[in-house]
């Protein structure tokens, strides 16, 4: 009989902070965005992250338990301010650059004992190249990849705060990669500079890690999902784009809920792109929702019932 207690469970890794974008502030970090989502869906998602000793960081703590967030491994730091970026948004909302200030509390992140049990009992770590910039957390992050049986590497490139050498280091020890069209290619001609076409860079990918899987996002284009063996390509859902912050970090967040329920991968890349497509086609990379509004945007598209969103 199998046991009851059965909630997959998810650590993500790394930064959180402060968006400051056109429109106002707004809490962010590929590790939060995508904490929250898998939370949203029904994962036991833990955080481990650091904030300053300011009121600053007294409010992203309080958005933290607003959203339903755990905030017993999120560090406060009482040297070094939480972390603030200054986001800037093109004219048609499709890319964001970012001005990403340190050292921050998130680049101080430590080792504690407690980790170690929770990343075995875990059923997948995501982890980033942003939190590595520093060594304090470098470090941190070398450990608990020792602890971890799933390795989700999310690679969110933000120059010039990564390194090849740090890159494939974390590679090597990833089973799951995500990244998109640009990092792909940028990441695949250090080792094969002739390397063009997406399937001949992923290869280069699987032909030099120990990689077991690869996700590309390709934004209007959709995604496709590589093994050794296969690839599986998947369409955009079509949206009126709001704004395309954090809807890379609900993708994997859909993605992995998916996988952990052992839905076949055609199933897990559909959900994954509407999920992306559903916060694309609003304000920020946390809105609120809930996983009926979810599906039901799912079905309106499937049902070609065409809406604002």
């Amino acid at each position: 009989m199998k046991n009851m207690k059965s909630k997959k469970s998810v650590v993500c890794f790394g930064e959180i902070l402060w968006d400051n974008l056109p429109t106002g502030k707004k809490p962010g970090g590929a590790p939060m965005n995508v904490a929250y989502h898998l939370h949203k869906l029904g994962i036991d998602s833990q955080l481990i992250s650091s904030i300053g000793d300011e009121q600053s960081g007294v409010e992203l703590m309080g958005f933290l338990k607003e959203i339903g967030l755990k905030t017993d491994l999120v560090q406060i730091d009482r040297a070094h301010d939480t972390s603030e970026v200054q986001a800037s948004v093109n004219p048609d909302n499709h890319e964001v650059t970012y001005e990403i200030i340190s050292p921050v509390a998130w680049d101080f992140i430590s080792w504690q004992p407690n980790f170690e049990t929770l990343l075995k009992e875990a059923q997948a770590f995501v982890f980033g190249t942003l939190s590595t910039r520093n060594p304090a957390t470098r470090n941190t992050l070398y450990q608990m990849l020792e602890h971890s049986a799933y390795r989700v590497f999310d690679v969110n490139l933000r120059a010039p705060h990564y390194s090849p050498e740090v890159i494939e280091a974390l590679l090597k020890k990833s089973n799951l990669v995500k990244l998109n069209s640009s990092e792909l290619l940028l990441i695949a001609q250090w080792y094969n500079q002739a390397c063009v076409k997406e399937a001949d860079c992923v290869e280069v990918l699987f032909d030099r890690f120990n990689i077991e899987e690869v996700i590309i996002t390709k934004g209007s284009q959709g995604a496709t999902y590589y093994t050794s063996l296969f690839r599986y390509d998947y369409p955009a859902y079509s949206v009126h784009v709001a704004d395309t912050i954090g809807s890379g970090d609900s993708f994997l967040a859909a993605f992995l809920a998916m996988k952990l329920g052992d839905e076949p991968v055609e199933i897990t890349l559909d959900y994954a792109v509407a999920m992306g497509a559903f916060i694309t086609s609003q304000a920020g990379a946390c809105p609120q929702y809930s996983k009926f509004d979810l599906e039901r945007f799912i079905w309106k598209k499937k049902l070609g019932i065409y809406d604002k969103t």
